[in-house]
């Protein structure tokens, strides 16, 4: 289940909640002060997961073949 960061349009209390995709679409998420349902998304924090591949090493015959080899 996904973690949710939101903000109540009633009350405007923030929160942040764990919840199932389809009860967050459905509406049966509540503002923990109030109860009210109608809640917007608000975004604090974006993580990025980034792949990377190992730097090749560098070729010895660079100063011969111009580092193209791919030796």
């Amino acid at each position: 289940m996904p973690f949710y960061d939101l903000k109540c349009k009633n009350c405007g209390k923030e929160f942040n909640i764990m919840a199932k995709m389809s009860e967050r679409e459905n509406k049966l998420v509540k503002c923990p002060d109030c109860g009210d349902s109608e809640l917007e998304t608000i975004y604090k924090s974006v993580n990025v997961v980034q792949s990377r591949k190992p730097e090749a090493p560098a070729c010895p015959n660079a100063h011969i073949c111009g580092a193209n080899c791919r030796h």
